[in-house]
């Protein structure tokens, strides 16, 4: 049975869709942009402050499903420019480290919500 998550502790959704889904033991996030959730604003700063909050988002929703940034086995990070990417490394590497780094793939697309630099999605499992 599919279950819905929902945390006031991560932005609420901006459109048709919720923060997370569960099916059995498999969590699948939305993609997470930096936004405050008390303010819905973008926080300020550049793609180091963003790609930070984006990626504590991530790990609220995922608590909040029962799962954790250890149980994340695929992300996908998608950046609004591609020189953002080692800055952007730079903060992943202190969420996920080399030993226990998750599948992930990386790319450059054209515009994000709300004109964010960066916005992260994973899968996760429950134990």
């Amino acid at each position: 049975m599919k279950t819905i998550i929902s945390t006031n502790k991560a932005p609420s959704a901006i459109g048709p869709y919720n923060q997370a889904t569960t099916y059995e033991n498999l969590v699948f996030t939305s993609g997470q942009i930096p936004l405050v959730p008390s303010t819905m604003e973008i926080i300020e700063g550049g793609i180091k402050e963003q790609s930070k909050l984006v990626l504590e988002h991530l790990r609220t929703v995922l608590e909040e499903a029962g799962s954790s940034l250890d149980n994340v086995v695929k992300t996908t990070c998608y950046l609004a420019n591609m020189d953002d990417f080692v800055q952007f490394n730079e903060i992943y590497s202190e969420f996920f480290d080399n030993a226990n780094a998750p599948s992930r793939a990386t790319v450059a697309v054209k515009t994000l919500p709300k004109n964010v630099l960066v916005e992260v999605d994973a899968i996760a499992f429950k134990k």
